[in-house]
């Protein structure tokens, strides 16, 4: 059965967070819950967030509706599914770990009880990969390109499907992974989407300009 998986932050950056995670509660059949939005609602410290973001953070505040903010209260980090592990960041920190190298990605194969795991946080599109048997240390990654699709028969993964919202990887269109746990392969895909809409309503609504910039580059 098909399922659409959400792994955090509807909220944040954006100048639609209501929109945004209205549709987000409407089409998904799980949502974990990202630090950006625990800090909308007032759980996190933005003492540590670039200036940027903090400022987004505060103006989320000021403009979201209680029908976002109820709906985010219930959400949780992780989740599982199918046997396939939901993470926002990481295994071994679900909040807050950015998972950019291997040996961030070995710690994650030890603290995740699945085989397989879905990781957020970081807003670029990777894999890594450790091999049946393979000693720890070699696990192996690389960034997921558009259109590349890779077979999961067995060994220890954890996919990052890169960002809906805002890529960070020089692709500044959407980005989405598709899963098949039948035929154990995953898919990476990219779609285009009206970048200067979203980048005017976040200037026209007096966030950061910064917020709008990068959307037109990916970064």
């Amino acid at each position: 059965m098909d399922q659409v998986w959400c792994l955090g932050d509807m909220v944040g950056y954006g100048a639609d967070p209501d929109a945004c995670t209205a549709l987000v509660r409407e089409r998904c059949d799980t949502c974990l819950v990202g630090n950006h939005d625990l800090a909308v609602l007032g759980g996190l410290d933005i003492s540590t967030f670039s200036e940027a973001a903090a400022a987004a953070v505060e103006w989320t505040r000021e403009n979201v509706n209680e029908e976002t903010l109820a709906f985010l209260r219930e959400l949780e980090p992780t989740a599982s599914q199918g046997g396939i592990g939901l993470f926002h960041a990481s295994p071994r920190d679900p909040i807050w770990e950015y998972v950019l190298s291997t040996d961030q990605a070995e710690a994650g194969f030890e603290a995740q009880g699945e085989r397989v795991g879905l990781i957020g946080h970081s807003h670029i599109a990777l894999f890594f990969v450790r091999s049946p048997g393979a000693r720890p240390g070699h696990a192996q990654g690389a960034q997921a390109e558009a259109g590349l699709k890779i077979d999961l028969p067995d060994g220890d993964w954890l996919l990052n499907p890169g960002s809906v919202g805002q890529p960070r990887d020089s692709d500044s269109r959407a980005a989405w992974l598709e899963l098949d746990s039948d035929a154990w392969t995953a898919e990476w895909h990219r779609i285009d989407y009206d970048i200067a809409a979203a980048a005017t309503a976040i200037r026209a609504a007096g966030l950061p300009p910064a917020l709008a910039d990068r959307l037109e580059v990916g970064r």
